[in-house]
């Protein structure tokens, strides 16, 4: 199982799968080639159906600068070990190919490469089921931090000081924007005035206000292009960062603990990353909002004093209650339903805390379980529901708009 560093991501929006990885991918094959006359870049699957609204093509575009290069579109083909398959092509100027390269964004904006491996340097965690983490930590005596620093070094804390800077700096930047986000769909940005409303209102709608406000911030950064952390992806990114903000402002966390809840967060979200997916285009938006989800509902947990058995079972609990999410952005663009999803998922996070720090941590079905049936219900799913803009809600909005033959 990889580093956290692999799983938070510092990076321009609106889509580590559709944005990052692609202009990663980019940069990987631009830097093996630098003396190529032209290149062209083939999408398929999910990448090609949403990625004009995810602006991958401009990711890519400003990669190869005024280089020769062209994008081809080819949503109705997946290749066959993931949903956004791309293959790029350099070429001399005599037409002669000098290489081919198949290469696969699969969530968080991580790379896989067609006959190798992952493209991420990984280290060693030697347990992957959090139920064996869980035994091992009771028997130790070890916090579920202590067991990723035991895993990662004492140098991760460093690095999620910085993911921490980014994430306060993202929310702190979209309280103070306004107007309206790019794409053409006339969605306005609200956090600052839900952040407004919330600090004049009752003390029972104050928390939900300023929850809203919080992920609202960071996901309206994301959907304008604007610098979020991938936690686990761009499209479920105001999550944790608004869970985690709240805790600061209201749970008097100290940023030594937050830090800490970082870790345990990260430590869920490698586990659902290691055994499903926490790609909107291969188990719909479950793996990405269900699972940032899970990692703040743990965080939330720890910040409030709870036992590890108790981190567990929010964790549990924040996944099982979006089981069957689908994955259908409006016209391929991260906005409806994905800001609102962030704000309902955020705010379900701390309730899932509350309830299982009312319990003593004992329940049915492991998170283990929940993240199994979580991705064979992806698999299950209709591709039309798994990032493709082709059905769901996407598809109400084209028929609604006449742009759909079947309306």
């Amino acid at each position: 199982m990889e580093s956290i560093k692999e799983l938070y991501r510092i990076g321009a929006g609106p889509s580590s799968s559709h944005t990052m990885a692609p202009r990663k991918a980019a940069e990987t094959f631009l830097s093996r080639n630098p003396d190529a006359f032209s290149f062209r870049i083939t999408l398929y699957g999910s990448l090609a159906a949403t990625g004009k609204g995810h602006l991958t093509d401009k990711a890519i575009h400003e990669v190869f600068g005024e280089r020769h290069h062209e994008i081809l579109w080819k949503p109705e083909k997946r290749l066959p070990l993931y949903s956004n398959g791309m293959l790029f092509e350099c070429f001399t100027d005599k037409g002669k190919i000098i290489e081919q390269w198949k290469v696969y964004s699969i969530g968080g904006g991580a790379l896989f490469e067609d006959g190798t491996k992952q493209l991420e340097k990984s280290c060693s965690y030697p347990l992957k089921k959090l139920t064996d983490i869980l035994d091992y930590c009771q028997k130790k005596g070890l916090s579920f931090w202590e067991y990723v620093e035991e895993c990662e070094g004492l140098e991760i804390r460093e690095f999620l000081g910085s993911i921490w800077n980014a994430m306060k700096a993202s929310i702190e930047k979209g309280l103070q924007e306004e107007g309206v986000i790019q794409g053409g769909l006339g969605v306005r940005r609200q956090a600052w005035a839900y952040h407004q409303k919330a600090f004049n209102s009752a003390a029972h709608l104050k928390r939900q206000g300023l929850i809203a406000a919080y992920a609202l911030a960071v996901s309206e950064e994301n959907a304008t292009g604007g610098t979020i952390v991938t936690a686990p992806t761009c499209g479920s990114c105001g999550v944790l960062p608004a869970v985690l903000y709240y805790a600061e402002k209201n749970f008097n966390s100290s940023e030594k603990q937050i830090i800490r809840a970082l870790a345990t967060a990260g430590l869920i979200g490698n586990l659902v990353k290691h055994n499903a997916s926490i790609s909107g285009a291969e188990v719909g938006c479950q793996g990405e909002v269900g699972t940032a989800c899970s990692m703040a509902a743990g965080a939330a947990v720890q910040l409030l004093g709870g036992t590890i058995r108790q981190i567990e079972y929010a964790a549990e609990m924040g996944m099982e209650h979006n089981l069957g999410l689908t994955c259908d952005p409006v016209e391929g663009l991260v906005q409806i339903p994905c800001i609102e999803r962030n704000v309902f998922a955020a705010t379900q996070a701390l309730n899932s805390a509350d309830y299982a720090l009312l319990s003593d941590g004992e329940h049915r079905i492991s998170f283990d379980e929940v993240v199994l049936v979580m991705n064979q219900t992806g698999k299950d799913l209709s591709a039309r529901y798994r990032e493709t803009a082709s059905g769901g809600l996407a598809r109400m909005y084209r028929v609604r708009k006449g742009l759909n033959k079947d309306n």
